[in-house]
């Protein structure tokens, strides 16, 4: 039995716009959303593909929630650093569009900066695609506070 999303992510509300873990092992993870037809992402009918970004970040998410959870150690709140490519290959996504988002680990370094290959798929189509790299600090507030010296 998968945990419950909720569980996993540090996103609530309405913000929280990954719906179920599906699968996840060693360094990848496998997400579905239903699309929603919230006024905060959808304009004219449709939710822009940018938003995939943000679709591709919870579930990256969750992939560290689920080794938190393994870990015995609380959910953390991690850093979207940026995409270093994202290639949408639909112009956006129809609300009720069920998507599948799938992320992989590619690279963690020892400073907790890590990169990860994500994709969405729809119907069996990828209909998106991006490297993503995130920075997860020992203490999220510390770190943007910055230095006290």
């Amino acid at each position: 039995m998968m945990p419950a999303i909720e569980s996993l992510l540090p996103h609530r509300g309405r913000m929280r716009l990954v719906d179920r873990l599906v699968s996840h092992e060693g360094d990848a993870v496998l997400c579905e959303l239903t699309v929603r037809d919230d006024p905060l992402f959808c304009h004219d009918g449709s939710v822009g593909a940018w938003v995939g970004i943000e679709y591709m970040a919870q579930t990256v998410a969750a992939l560290i929630g689920v080794r938190a959870q393994k870990a015995g150690a609380p959910v953390k709140i991690g850093l979207l650093l940026g995409a270093r490519r994202y290639v949408a290959h639909v112009p956006g996504f129809a609300p009720g569009d069920v998507l599948q988002v799938a992320a992989s680990q590619v690279f963690q370094g020892d400073n907790g900066l890590a990169a990860f290959d994500a994709r969405i798929t729809r119907d069996g189509a990828v209909v998106a695609e991006a490297t993503l790299s995130a920075f997860q600090p020992d203490d999220v507030n510390v770190f943007l506070k910055g230095s006290e010296a």
